[in-house]
């Protein structure tokens, strides 16, 4: 047996399933443009308000993957594979399936709230400039459109695809069952207990969603991964579900 087959067979079955699947898809929407275009209006997150929204979405989106950025599957299958293998073994594969699936789904309600917060100031600037009025204007007219039920069309361009948040949710159990490991990161020359890695990208995260960067990343709904995940190995923990610690 090759080292690189004993490696991959040496991966629990979800984290291994989780990758293959995810790749698979990607592959192809990649391959397919047809079936990206049909992916995307089916399956990723769409905003509740929007046409195209439907409940399977808030599952449905974390299995897909921007075919635009290699690094944006590179990054998340990455993590999943360094930190899935130790978690599912800790928290055994059905529970480390519930646990990656919820923090997948708390990921898309929190960013389907902050679309409902935000939504108009999202797109009271590209409306008045379009079409030469004023944002109050603009808010006027999107305000009786929302009570009088009217379709907008353009809310179908808010979407999210991508694993992310449920990998959040996977960075936030590392830190919390194994506060103390020591991990290297990139770039920084001294190994950083897990805890403070964890705590580090959720404050880096809330900072630059607070900033209301246009960066194309739902900011957001990785924090909300991160909650959803803080709550289940809170809850686990005092259970005495697991016992892990270094």
């Amino acid at each position: 047996m090759t080292p690189s087959r004993s490696i991959f067979s040496n991966i629990p079955p979800v984290t291994k399933s989780l990758i293959i699947i995810n790749f698979i898809i990607w592959l192809a929407m990649m391959m397919s443009p047809r079936l990206n275009i049909i992916l995307t209006d089916y399956c990723a997150l769409h905003f509740y308000k929007a046409s195209d929204f439907n409940v399977a979405q808030l599952f449905t989106y974390m299995f897909m993957h921007s075919t635009r950025d290699f690094a944006h599957i590179l990054f998340n299958m990455f993590t999943l594979f360094m930190f899935g293998v130790t978690l599912e073994r800790v928290l055994r594969s059905e529970r480390f399936l519930f646990y990656y699936i919820s923090c997948g789904i708390g990921a898309a309600l929190v960013q389907e709230i902050v679309w409902g917060l935000t939504w108009k100031e999202i797109f009271v600037p590209m409306l008045a400039n379009m079409n030469g009025v004023s944002f109050d204007t603009i808010r006027e007219v999107l305000n009786e459109a929302v009570v009088s039920g009217q379709e907008l069309p353009f809310l179908n361009s808010l979407l999210t695809v991508g694993a992310s948040g449920a990998i959040y949710g996977v960075l936030l159990a590392f830190g919390m069952i194994f506060p103390n490991m020591p991990l290297y990161i990139m770039f920084i020359p001294v190994p950083i207990k897990a805890k403070w890695m964890v705590i580090g990208y959720g404050a880096i995260e809330l900072l630059i969603g607070l900033s209301q960067a246009t960066d194309g990343v739902a900011h957001f709904a990785h924090l909300g991964g991160m909650l959803f995940g803080f709550l289940m190995i809170f809850y686990w923990k005092k259970k005495g579900i697991f016992h892990a610690g270094y």
